[in-house]
């Protein structure tokens, strides 16, 4: 059975590994913050005090870090994954970064005798705990297959997107067009509510038109509209996601101006104070900007101060 390394034991990442730990696979984990550790270990994995020691201690490493440069670091800096990795370790990055960085960590990981795949994913912290994320794979097949076990604790529908950076390329198309679509409705549900629509007739409307979308039926009703931004896809982390998106529309030649426009959405979000809390906050925000209440009546007023 592989031994496996997991650093990152975030609100995603902390479900996960505890998934690789059910099925039985001997588990190392690393993260900064002792309480998530204390989790996984009180389950069964062993707590390591370096991302080298992880590799020491692993056949397969994966991690599930907030940026780019992280993920360079934490696998290629001093005292990293690799500096414990025998050969023929593989690193599996979980994490939201742009395609860009991915190939050059892959590249420099094959130059040592290793391989990487890229496999971020999509969905919610509820699938991460239940082992049912969209795994968006890149990468050789040979290493893939080699990991999949692994992958299968975590997601039930997995995508071949090609080869290596092309899972993190689909990551980041996903979610700029996740994020833009989520922003859009809240302006356009503010508007309407500042005219005097009911979210009822809005949403009842927008049913049986090309304005209708899996964040009006699925995860706004689930948040936004009870007032719950407690943290699940932070704001900052969306942040991110859309600047990786406008950062690689750019080095592609062309503007992400729609991208752009939700970023500073965004933006002023975090400027406000809201960097920690849950993108549901934004459609908060548009009701106070407008004096408006797009939420029902009976819904709360939000799980943050």
């Amino acid at each position: 059975m592989l031994k496996v390394g997991f650093i990152g034991l975030g609100v995603m990442g902390g479900p996960m590994a505890l998934n690789i730990v059910k099925r039985g696979f001997p588990l190392t984990v690393f993260d900064l913050n002792a309480s998530a550790v204390e989790q996984l270990t009180r389950a069964g994995a062993r707590a390591a005090a370096t991302p080298r020691e992880v590799g020491a201690a692993s056949d397969v490493v994966v991690t599930m870090l907030p940026e780019p440069q992280h993920v360079e670091s934490v696998v290629l800096g001093a005292d990293g994954v690799a500096e414990g990795l025998k050969s023929g370790g593989i690193v599996v990055d979980m994490s939201t970064i742009d395609p860009i960085t991915s190939k050059r960590v892959g590249d420099e990981l094959r130059r040592r005798g290793f391989e990487m795949v890229d496999s971020p994913v999509g969905k919610t912290s509820e699938h991460a705990a239940t082992g049912t994320l969209t795994l968006m794979i890149g990468g050789n097949p040979a290493a893939i297959e080699r990991v999949m076990p692994v992958l299968e604790c975590m997601g039930t529908d997995k995508y071949m997107c090609g080869g290596p950076g092309m899972g993190h390329a689909m990551k980041v198309t996903n979610n700029v067009l996740a994020t833009t679509i989520f922003a859009a409705n809240t302006e356009a549900l503010a508007i309407g509510a500042k005219c005097g629509l009911t979210l009822e007739t809005m949403m009842e409307v927008m049913r049986t038109t090309m304005g209708w979308n899996a964040q009006l039926g699925v995860a706004m009703p689930k948040k936004a509209f009870v007032g719950d931004d407690s943290a699940g896809f932070m704001i900052k982390l969306a942040a991110k996601d859309v600047r990786l998106a406008v950062e690689l529309a750019k080095a592609q030649g062309f503007e992400a101006l729609v991208g752009q426009g939700a970023l500073k959405t965004l933006q002023n979000a975090m400027d406000a104070g809201f960097a920690d809390r849950d993108t549901a906050r934004l459609l908060m925000i548009r009701e106070d900007q407008l004096g408006v209440k797009v939420r029902p009546a009976a819904a709360s007023t939000g799980k943050a101060a």
